[in-house]
């Protein structure tokens, strides 16, 4: 094989790993962009080099390419985190396996296939996800969409470094976020961080989880959070 088909086969693992990526890095994903076309990148070398980087009767083209499907669960796991009673990351862990399979693909040289593998994983991430918000039970009136309201106070010079912390905790869960404000309290010195986001339905779970890890932060005096539900209120503090 030239060096060139072999390039090709590359720029291609590295192109359809990239498009995965993209929704990954959309959604603010830990596993983007970059993290999906190395993970092509790396299957595509692995089997160019099981197929073309050893020779003789010995040689077994199949081992390498064996082994990234069991190798890359080593990269996955590292994306899977257990956040109090909640596992995320499973579908990320997912497409970076998916990853791994289309940039095998790429350095086979069926780039047909590889390709139409990218185009499956784009639509089951983008298409089946609404489709499986569909098929999940319909959420009772305490659980349909509620609007929260996140605070937490600190010192003046900790004010950036708290509204960063804030915006990172809130992006984790699965509610969008409206606003980011500052304002100062009545004691001296303090500044009150207040962020309104909103969910499609419900979840005091992971507003908990948030609220639990933002206070963990030396910096940070008092945190909490309230929801209005069909103007009932309700809310907890750490």
């Amino acid at each position: 094989m030239s060096t060139v088909e072999m390039i090709l086969r590359l720029l291609t693992g590295v192109g359809l790993g990239a498009v995965i990526g993209f929704e990954r890095q959309y959604r603010a994903r830990m596993a983007g962009l970059r993290t999906n076309a190395l993970v092509a990148a790396g299957a595509t070398l692995f089997v160019l080099l099981s197929a073309h980087g050893f020779h003789g009767g010995a040689a077994d083209p199949t081992r390498v390419a064996a082994q990234i499907v069991s190798g890359i669960g080593f990269l996955g796991a590292g994306v899977i985190i257990r956040d109090g009673l909640n596992v995320r990351g499973l579908n990320t862990a997912a497409t970076l396996w998916c990853s791994a399979a289309v940039g095998a693909l790429a350095g086979a040289g069926m780039f047909t296939t590889a390709a139409a593998g990218a185009v499956a994983v784009m639509v089951v991430n983008i298409a089946l996800r609404a489709a499986g918000r569909a098929v999940d039970r319909q959420p009772d009136a305490a659980e349909q969409s509620a609007a929260y309201v996140f605070v937490a106070v600190t010192n003046d010079e900790q004010e950036a470094h708290v509204r960063a912390l804030l915006v990172q905790a809130l992006t984790r869960t699965d509610f969008r976020l409206l606003s980011v404000a500052s304002a100062n309290t009545d004691i001296v010195g303090r500044v009150e961080v207040r962020a309104e986001l909103t969910g499609d339905q419900r979840d005091d779970r992971q507003m908990e989880s948030a609220v639990s890890r933002l206070s963990l932060e030396p910096s940070v005096t008092s945190v909490g959070w309230h929801i209005s539900v069909d103007d009932t209120a309700d809310g907890a503090r750490a």
